[in-house]
């Protein structure tokens, strides 16, 4: 009886005694699109917790909003006879109303190379350019032209100057005949030009005695691209003469020098070519630079305090 309850018991027993384990249950890996469900739920429980939504209208509000705000339209005070007159400037979107069987006329700055004109829209907009003059006042004007009332494109200008951003919309009946630019920047700089060169051009100074002047500075030193030709002065007033007008970059400022060999910076003023001192000096010296520094030394000649130094 004992042996038969036994018998069956054995391969158990050899099972456990011989060390043998089971092998451990699998347990599923994820996979990648339970992964990025789960990110994706995790991320929507932290908007409802911190009350943050995602809007994916908001970009494309913001630009629109953008766009209307970069947006001239044309107004009356800016017509000149029948063309509106833009004031140019980086970045601004110019609005154009044309109409089908009417020509616009879009006329660029005098002696302004065209380089290319992009639309998005060139099956239903005749587009395309001309030129008047020539010379310096050669112009180029491009010619648009919609197919049908109701139509809106953008349209961009490329020339080696600037680059025009304009937005296109046709109706039944209106339509700007042309439509040119000003541009303030450029008149900016032709006024600053123009200032620049009446300044050089003009006298250093007015009511100078010929017969008062004296030439008598020796100026020694080192030898820049700025080194002075001469000094002079009219009894009152020093002038110290370069040999160009200075950039900013390059204008050094002057030091007096006393007998102690001190040097103390003197008020001067730039007139084209020359700096003018409202006083005289024996000794002055010019310094410019910061790893090495150019020095020149100016010196009045004929003075006690330069006989006693020679």
């Amino acid at each position: 009886m004992n042996r038969l309850h036994l018998l069956p018991a054995l391969p158990v027993l050899a099972f456990v005694l011989t060390g043998a384990v089971a092998p451990p249950a699998k347990i599923p890996s994820a996979s990648p699109t339970a992964s990025v469900a789960s990110a994706a739920l995790a991320a929507r429980r932290h908007h409802r917790r911190t009350g943050e939504r995602h809007n994916t209208t908001r970009p494309i509000s913001d630009v629109s909003r953008a766009n209307r705000a970069a947006t001239l339209e044309p107004a009356s005070r800016a017509f000149i006879n029948a063309v509106q007159v833009y004031p140019f400037a980086e970045g601004l979107l110019f609005q154009v109303y044309a109409a089908p069987g009417r020509i616009t006329d879009i006329a660029l700055q005098p002696g302004e190379a065209l380089v290319s004109v992009a639309s998005g829209d060139t099956v239903r907009w005749v587009i395309g350019d001309t030129t008047s003059g020539a010379g310096a006042d050669k112009r180029t004007h491009i010619l648009i032209k919609p197919f049908a009332a109701g139509l809106a494109t953008s349209l961009i200008i490329t020339t080696d100057r600037r680059t025009y951003h304009l937005a296109l919309s046709s109706n039944a009946g209106t339509a700007m005949a042309a439509l040119s630019w000003t541009y303030p920047q450029d008149d900016l700089i032709a006024l600053k030009r123009a200032s620049a060169e009446g300044a050089a051009a003009s006298p250093v100074a007015s009511g100078l005695d010929i017969e008062q002047l004296s030439f008598g500075y020796a100026i020694t030193g080192d030898k820049p691209d700025w080194r002075p030709l001469r000094a002079f002065d009219d009894g009152r007033q020093t002038f110290i003469e370069f040999p160009a007008p200075l950039a900013v970059g390059e204008a050094p400022p002057l030091f007096l020098v006393d007998r102690k060999g001190d040097a103390q910076l003197v008020n001067y003023r730039l007139r084209g070519r020359f700096y003018v001192v409202d006083r005289l000096f024996d000794t002055a010296e010019l310094r410019l630079g910061t790893k090495h520094q150019d020095i020149v030394r100016i010196t009045r000649r004929g003075t006690k305090a330069n006989r006693r130094a020679s």
